[in-house]
């Protein structure tokens, strides 16, 4: 499953973030109909074209999975978080539809109308993703239901969509999905400029990319603090694990870096800022942080791994928002794109960075929930399938996912080709 949510992640991301760079790109040529706007968006929408595809087989697989690999998990929750599943049909549905429209509608509708099926595509594409988070806000934070006797009754599928959880993940997660789709976009066009090609147009496609990643980049860093304060006040031993606090203390240092050692119960070579961790928490300096050592031996999670993504994951966002300023700094003295090739070497890094950041976020999520899988409800050893035999699907199922990312980026790789060569035919204007 970790593999799966692994690959599709990606292409969920793109799926979201995409389409608002369509509808931007695609609405600049209709306002002042420079060509290279709709070179953009004619080849964005190509490239979109076949990340959607692939997104929506790896998405596939992973509805099946659930099933298959969760049984215990499913019959538990399914009638309570059904409709978020459901709904999240129905989005999908309606962006399939829009995306068939778009790609094939360049020569058959007229600018508008062909622009305006954007609009349904980054909603059903925001929705979809939405609706998917809310499910996995309510395994941290499960309500709308009453147990009795260990038997789920009283549901009430709008409040555990609407759990506590949901304003703070959805808005999080929605958010960097724009931002590594901008980031992404940009290094692409950083690598172009690189290696000296395309003139105005990679100018233009560097400069929206990083304008959508750099919006978003400040956005991503409040909310991230918001997400890790609710951690704080509704699973203290996540905190912990992501911070490597061991032992409950009053003004708790913060950790940047550093290896949790189990058996010393101390997080080595950690940079340590005095009563930093208390204050962002809680915001006092004296506030009592608890430690792992506060929670029964087996209801934690391993602080290992999940301090290290948590760092990953944070020094990542403050790098992406250096960069964001950096690039703009340059383009308010300068009055155009910067050019400077060791701002577009950094940018082309923002952009793998930029995914690594998102599964560290989501390995934080998952492995810091750990032994749950239904916070405080259902422990993950009770929910999985006692089926043999999974190392088997295990080593297939990633073949597949190989073979598909291959194929993925061999298609990218011609489309990337073959626009090249279209841009070198294409006339130069001026920046």
């Amino acid at each position: 499953m970790g593999v799966s949510l692994g690959f599709h992640i990606v292409f969920a991301s793109i799926g979201v973030g995409l389409p608002l760079l369509l509808l931007i790109v695609e609405g600049l040529w209709l306002r002042n109909r420079d060509p290279d706007w709709k070179l953009l968006a004619r080849r964005w929408s190509k490239a979109f074209g076949i990340l959607f595809a692939v997104g929506a087989v790896s998405g596939t697989v992973l509805s099946f999975e659930l099933g298959l690999l969760w049984p215990g998990f499913m019959g538990y929750a399914g009638g309570i978080i059904g409709l978020p599943f459901s709904m999240e049909g129905f989005a999908f549905f309606v962006e399939a539809i829009f995306v068939g429209l778009y790609l094939y509608g360049w020569e058959l509708l007229s600018p508008l109308a062909h622009w305006l099926c954007t609009i349904p595509l980054v909603i059903s594409g925001a929705a979809s993703a939405w609706f998917v988070v809310t499910a996995n806000a309510w395994m941290n934070s499960p309500t709308g239901f009453r147990l009795d006797h260990g038997r789920v009754t009283d549901v009430h599928p709008l409040e555990a969509i609407f759990n506590p959880g949901t304003p703070i993940e959805t808005t999080h997660v929605m958010i960097s999905a724009y931002l590594v789709t901008g980031f992404a976009v940009a290094a692409i066009y950083a690598v172009g400029i690189l290696r000296r090609r395309g003139g105005t147009v990679y100018r233009k496609g560097l400069l929206v990319g990083m304008l959508l990643g750099s919006i978003c980049a400040p956005l991503q860093v409040i909310t991230g603090d918001m997400n890790a304060r609710w951690v704080a006040d509704h699973q203290p031993a996540k905190l912990a694990a992501m911070e490597g606090q061991f032992r409950t203390e009053s003004g708790a240092p913060l950790r940047i870096g550093g290896w949790p050692n189990l058996a010393s119960r101390n997080t080595d070579f950690a940079i340590e800022i005095p009563a930093g961790l208390s204050f962002l928490a809680y915001g006092n300096f004296n506030a009592v942080v608890k430690g792992l050592d506060s929670f029964n031996p087996g209801s934690t999670p391993d602080p290992r791994p999940v301090h290290l993504a948590f760092d990953v994951m944070v020094g990542i966002g403050f790098l992406l928002l250096g960069l964001a300023a950096w690039f703009f700094w340059l383009l308010w003295r300068r009055r155009r794109v910067p050019e400077w090739p060791l701002l577009l070497r950094a940018t082309a890094a923002a952009g793998v960075l930029g995914f690594v950041a998102v599964e560290a976020g989501w390995m934080v999520t998952e492995i810091g929930r750990q032994p749950w899988i239904i916070y405080g409800v259902v422990r993950t050893a009770a929910a999985i399938t006692p089926a043999p035999g999974l190392l088997w699907s295990f080593w297939i199922s990633t073949a597949i996912y190989v073979a598909l990312g291959t194929t993925c980026a061999a298609l990218l790789l011609r489309l990337a080709g073959a626009t090249r060569s279209g841009l070198a035919e294409a006339p130069e204007t001026e920046p």
